[in-house]
């Protein structure tokens, strides 16, 4: 098989296993009869040999000119829509049209901002399968009471169905990672705002958790409480505590304090 070297500044693990990567590929269901599909970060296309089988309008994003070059020479620019760029400034406007899932073996480093982007688009991704980090993977599939729930837990769970689909070993990649990755996927639901201010919500879950050994009511000083909210017995929880229904009441009622 031919190869693209591996780039370590782009924290970039190849895939080199075909077993896994047809595994990853049968998880995108296309979820809300949605066929269009972006996979992040294709580089040598283990992954695409796969989901180029479906009938999937598929479109690729890639930051490596090298990975960029074997990509067309391999698929041919007519087959594939193969886009140069970073899919953090990516424009899901311009680039693509109507909803859309995304598919990928996501960069470690940045595989937080992926989901982080993925939920400022909201309205556009039904659906994520992603390869990262066991440890981040776990984190975003949590739930409430667990050491690992955290703010991307809260926050995807709120527009999102999220499953831990199964683990990777380090072995099948080239270079090998120091630690295990996790595959995820993530449907949205048919939540199409949630009932508070959303701005507001998502400032609260990070505020929240920025200190999250301490109760809400310490964690959640900064946002100016009044001396009745601080009495609230909600406050006396601890973040990882609290579900999305629980941030979504604790938000309405913030809203509320700061009106009075």
């Amino acid at each position: 098989m031919s190869k693209v070297r591996a780039k370590k500044h782009l924290g970039q693990h190849f895939l080199k296993d075909l077993n896994i990567a047809e595994k990853i590929a049968v998880s995108l269901t296309g979820h809300m009869d949605n066929n269009v599909v972006l996979e992040i970060g294709p580089g040598m296309g283990v992954l695409t040999d796969f989901l180029i089988e479906k009938n999937w309008d598929l479109n690729l994003i890639e930051i490596d000119k090298e990975s960029i070059t074997y990509l067309n020479n391999k698929y041919g620019s007519d087959k594939l829509n193969i886009m140069e760029g970073d899919f953090l400034n990516f424009d899901f406007r311009e680039k693509l049209t109507g909803p859309h899932a995304i598919i990928g073996n996501f960069p470690y480093n940045i595989s937080s901002q992926i989901f982080f982007k993925v939920l400022e688009k909201r309205h556009l991704v039904t659906e994520v399968v992603g390869m990262l980090q066991k440890e981040v993977a776990e984190r975003m599939t949590s739930k409430k009471g667990n050491k690992t729930y955290g703010i991307l837990s809260v926050l995807l769970q709120a527009y999102y169905d999220v499953e831990y689909l199964f683990t990777v070993p380090p072995e099948v990649f080239d270079p090998p990672p120091k630690v295990n990755s996790g595959v995820i996927r993530i449907k949205r639901n048919e939540v199409e705002k949630l009932d508070c201010d959303e701005k507001l919500f998502f400032r609260l879950v990070k505020q929240a958790f920025s200190t999250r050994r301490k109760t809400l009511r310490n964690a959640l000083k900064p946002m100016g409480l009044s001396e009745e909210f601080k009495a609230d017995p909600v406050l006396d929880l601890r973040a990882e505590q609290l579900g999305v229904a629980e941030f979504v009441l604790l938000t309405q009622k913030l809203e509320e304090d700061w009106k009075e």
